[in-house]
């Protein structure tokens, strides 16, 4: 089973000197943080408040190219949660066919979010990680720790 998931946050862990994305259902009962890195965040911030960067950034080219070809972004999946790390798919249709594309999920994220595409994780994913440091380090956020996208 997966979980439709929005990005509801992006926020600086300066204990970790990374950024962190947070994803939450619509009824905000499941929450999937997934820590990233300083370009990762700018991509993700970027297709957020729609700013276009002076030259195409990775995700910018790769949308242009997926519509050129006219491929279509179907949805985004985290499927796995191996030693702390997330993996992802992207799923496209070309044609008549579809394709799965295996990618990190900070760099899928961004693309789904240029592509108005949906963001899902599996439901063994959102289990992974719920785990009493992580519960503990969230019970600690202050509402100031969140960047402006919080919702």
């Amino acid at each position: 089973m997966i979980t439709q998931l929005r990005v509801r946050g992006l926020m600086f862990d300066p204990y970790n000197n990374a950024y962190i994305v947070i994803l939450k259902d619509e009824e905000h009962s499941e929450m999937l943080p997934i820590w990233i890195g300083k370009s990762e965040a700018s991509a993700i911030s970027f297709a957020l408040e729609n700013i276009a960067a002076p030259r195409p950034m990775t995700h910018d080219l790769m949308k242009a190219l997926l519509d050129l070809v006219d491929a279509k972004v179907i949805s985004v999946v985290i499927t796995d949660l191996n030693e702390n790390t997330y993996y992802a798919k992207i799923h496209l249709m070309y044609e008549d066919s579809e394709y799965t594309i295996d990618s990190r999920p900070s760099d899928a994220i961004a693309l789904a979010l240029r592509a108005n595409a949906p963001i899902f994780a599996s439901e063994t994913v959102i289990r992974k990680q719920t785990s009493e440091e992580l519960e503990q380090w969230l019970e600690n956020l202050k509402p100031e720790d969140f960047g402006k996208y919080e919702s």
